[in-house]
């Protein structure tokens, strides 16, 4: 794996997949596919020593998050945590507030820790 440093090595390593990515899927040979993945690994460890993704501080932006994560959307979310859309709505929304069930579903279903739930509910 090719070690980035500093902003420039960055660069030259996304100019190297864009520059093989472009070729189409269809015409990339084994090797070069390779070397993207060994790029797009040595990009996405200097990314993460980069730039740091703040924890959400809300109870509704950590089940963004999740959400997220997850690959969830809204209408999906509502029947992992059984409720209804609009119920879902509201409370994402800001215009109800959350149930004791809705609370218990968010640690199980979506694994959201206990204590962030009480502290933010």
């Amino acid at each position: 794996m090719k070690e980035i440093k500093n902003n420039a090595d960055y660069q030259k390593v996304m100019a190297e997949i864009d520059g093989l990515m472009a070729k189409g899927s269809g015409n990339v040979s084994k090797e070069e596919l390779n070397k993207i993945r060994m790029l797009a690994q040595s990009a996405q460890g200097y990314e993460q020593g980069k730039y740091e993704v703040e924890a959400p501080t809300s109870l509704i932006g950590m089940i963004e998050m999740r959400m997220f994560e997850m690959k969830l959307r809204q209408k999906d979310l509502a029947k992992t945590l059984n409720v209804s859309d609009a119920k879902l709505s509201l409370i994402m929304n800001g215009k109800q507030k959350p149930g004791v069930d809705f609370l218990k579903a968010l640690h199980q279903q979506l694994h959201i820790d206990a204590g962030f739930i009480l502290e933010h509910a």
